[in-house]
């Protein structure tokens, strides 16, 4: 299989950002209510990290390797990624004003998800090119987008049979959802890797 097939499917099964390493649990606890909004802030991630993961790395590889100011490369990331969110924000209160209203605080909560920094800094970490970028962070979105919708179908099948014990009501439910559908994405461990 051709590396960047291989990283691809890693980074959406065995390697799922949200079910491998725990990250972006606060927009998949807080939009995964309802399918369509999860589904929604599923793109909006996917649109932000993609964006985000080919502009750092021209900056990273093209300015900051070269005039050796790799330090600088924390706050240079999170600068794009505030830039690129509110570029969505933006476009989606034109277009989208339903959706807008219904991410609610957790839209400009996106420069803050760790999803969306663990991009560019694997790409650092690993050396990836940018070709090989741009694969790992569709794949990391897509992954992403698939776990938190997975999660919001299963709430909302939960919301009609009313079966979730008080206190697992909430947090509770979707982390225990999390770890189900984490045991099952762990069932591609052995057939690619990253």
């Amino acid at each position: 299989m051709p590396e960047s097939l291989s990283i691809f499917i890693a980074a959406i099964t065995s390697h799922n950002l949200a079910l491998t390493y725990i990250l972006g649990m606060c927009p998949m606890l807080g939009v995964s209510k309802n399918l369509d909004t999860a589904v929604g802030m599923g793109i909006s991630v996917a649109f932000v990290v993609v964006v985000t993961s080919m502009v750092n790395w021209g900056i990273y590889n093209l300015i900051l390797v070269p005039t050796g100011t790799e330090i600088l490369n924390y706050v240079v990331f999170i600068v794009v990624i505030g830039a690129s969110v509110q570029l969505l924000e933006m476009i989606l209160e034109k277009f989208l004003p339903a959706l807008y209203r219904a991410f609610g605080i957790f839209l400009p909560l996106i420069t803050v998800n760790c999803v969306v920094l663990s991009i560019s800094l694997f790409m650092t970490l690993r050396n990836y090119d940018f070709i090989t970028t741009l694969v790992f962070a569709l794949g990391s979105a897509i992954g992403w987008l698939i776990a938190i919708a997975i999660v919001a179908a299963i709430r909302e099948k939960l919301k009609l049979t009313g079966d979730v014990p008080r206190g697992l009501q909430g947090p509770g439910i979707v982390m225990i959802i999390l770890g189900i559908v984490a045991l099952a994405f762990m069932g591609f461990g052995g057939m690619v890797s990253v």
